[in-house]
């Protein structure tokens, strides 16, 4: 009977890379990344996208699968993932998903929700609606989602809003197949650290991404069609950083605000697993490596 899979989540800076890193080699595994965001070439430094010798080291999946002009969802997410899962068990690998993308997670275990495709026409025209009014219209057809969501990510409200208008439900009863949590598997693993740590290690990993050439790399990316992507150009990091060009935020002022929205983002992070699905919490003390940490993991996977 094949092993069964094993799946690592945790905020953004935890540390689960890393451990899925030292997991995979100790068991003989391949990576499948649960990252919305990484799935696009190029995309690399503002992703915190593993290197190419940690490919090297062990297989990865679903990075690096689209282009910016190409669509990409959580269903097909649920798609690839299932057959680079498939491939691995061929090899007699085991399958090690990592990643933060809650959505993508509670896909694969729970099946997708029943929202409408886009449509287009509507689409355009919400896009071209300022974003407070959207966020009046959510706020009164739908205070749930208007709660929980990333306010200041236009894509998502957008989505929100044109589901509302197409169904005339609320965007949150789109998931009402899905139970109050999921139906995660046994060996869920999710990676914490004290929120000090944890707020330390995000302002060193934007400093190092600044470092790195984030700037150039937007610039980049910018001409191969950034801000075209509706998924993309929202990324945090990546989103800035156009503004910055556009000729918002001065240098620092956008560094402070990367570290503030990465901050944000990790917080919502921690609430959706904490209140989504069942996972194992996986401790990582502060200064703690990657190995102590990967021998605990070792210990509690069934």
């Amino acid at each position: 009977m094949s092993a069964p899979a094993i799946y690592i989540t945790g905020a953004t800076a935890s540390g689960k890379s890393a451990l899925a890193l030292h997991l995979a080699k100790r068991l003989g595994g391949e990576i499948i990344s649960v990252d919305s965001m990484q799935v696009y070439h190029g995309l690399d430094i503002g992703t915190a996208k593993p290197s190419a010798a940690e490919q090297a080291k062990v297989p990865h999946h679903l990075i690096d699968v689209a282009e910016l002009d190409e669509p990409f969802d959580a269903a097909k997410f649920v798609r690839l993932a299932k057959q680079a899962e498939a491939a691995i068990r061929s090899r007699d690998a085991r399958p090690i998903f990592c990643g933060g993308t809650g959505l993508y997670f509670r896909a694969l275990f729970d099946g997708l929700g029943e929202s409408p495709p886009g449509d287009e026409p509507l689409r355009d025209e919400l896009e071209a609606t300022p974003l407070d009014r959207l966020l009046t219209e959510l706020a009164t057809k739908d205070p749930a989602t208007f709660e929980s969501i990333d306010r200041q990510n236009r894509r998502r409200v957008v989505r929100a809003v044109e589901v509302i208008r197409l169904t005339g439900q609320a965007y949150s009863s789109q998931r009402s197949s899905w139970d109050e949590l999921g139906q995660a598997p046994g060996n869920l693993f999710c990676v914490t650290r004290q929120g000090d740590d944890l707020t330390a290690r995000i302002h060193e990993r934007v400093d190092a991404m600044f470092a790195r050439g984030l700037i150039a790399e937007t610039q980049s990316l910018a001409k191969r069609g950034l801000r075209e992507n509706r998924t993309a150009s929202q990324a945090i990091g990546y989103r800035q950083v156009l503004e910055h060009l556009d000729g918002g935020s001065g240098r620092v002022e956008m560094v402070e605000l990367v570290k503030t929205r990465t901050r944000q983002f990790a917080k919502r992070q921690r609430t959706w697993f904490r209140n989504q699905m069942i996972c194992q919490p996986v401790e990582w003390p502060a200064g703690k490596s990657a190995e102590v940490c990967c021998e605990r993991l070792l210990g509690m996977i069934g």
